[in-house]
């Protein structure tokens, strides 16, 4: 099973969460660098473990910090073996929207940098999806929106064959938008995360999210979609390879 978006140098002892996951049969992880020194990071932890690779970015809460002037440092850290996308990257207008302007300018950097480096891009993307979508209609490379939670955002993930991630929240009783949105997603464009250790699934609702949990929204997603669990499952892993280009567990 692949967890193809947590934020482990974010997590308590991410080596003991890394090894937990192996446990419960999750053997691939892609962890999410959201700053310079977070990138770093992030590499530092895949090169521990065979099975984690690392997208690098600088996310969008840091648009208006002196943090979005360093985009020139991902470059080179992106010519790192274990890095396989650019991002997160995007735009919030639920916890920013007096700094869209600057989250723009930064989202449209790393978007440039991507197509430059012919990288696929994970997308942040919260009460913002006319802005996402207008921002990612010129990019012609491959778009995981991550954490996905704009159904305002599926028409166009449709029509352009984006890859479309679901993390807990989908596992929420309330949620029920979210399963209908899963439904509708193709079969090769879907991936499920946990973005640990935040939006833990139902089942371990109020801990600290880690990427073992991935198989409760994978549990979700199958029984919304009406789909084999080891099928989908199978699926999953499949569609993250070539999302990714990931190796084999």
């Amino acid at each position: 099973m692949t967890d193809s978006h947590a934020h482990l140098d974010a997590c308590v002892e991410p080596d003991a969460v890394v090894e937990r996951a192996n446990g419960a049969g999750v053997g691939r992880i892609v962890t999410i660098g959201t700053g310079v020194d977070s990138c770093r990071r992030a590499l530092a932890i895949a090169e521990r473990h065979d099975g984690v690779a690392a997208a690098l970015g600088i996310d969008p809460h840091r648009a208006d910090t002196d943090e979005a002037s360093r985009v020139g440092e991902l470059r080179p850290l992106l010519a790192h073996p274990r890095a396989v996308a650019v991002g997160e990257t995007g735009l919030d207008g639920h916890h920013g929207a007096d700094t869209l302007k600057e989250q723009r300018i930064l989202f449209d950097e790393h978007l440039a940098l991507a197509e430059s480096l012919r990288l696929p891009v994970v997308i942040h993307s919260r009460a913002a999806s006319a802005g996402t979508a207008a921002a990612l209609e010129p990019f012609r490379g491959t778009v995981i929106l991550h954490c996905f939670s704009e159904p305002d955002l599926l028409e166009a993930a449709l029509a352009r064959n984006y890859y479309v991630s679901f993390a807990g929240n989908i596992t929420y009783p309330k949620a029920e938008v979210l399963r209908d949105c899963a439904v509708r997603i193709p079969a090769d464009r879907i991936l499920a995360e946990t973005d640990s250790p935040y939006l833990a699934p139902q089942p371990v609702r109020g801990r600290p999210n880690e990427p073992m949990n991935v198989r409760h929204t994978l549990a979700v997603l199958a029984e919304a979609r009406r789909e084999a669990h080891d099928e989908l499952e199978a699926q999953i892993d499949a569609n993250a390879t070539a999302a990714f280009g990931l190796a084999d567990a």
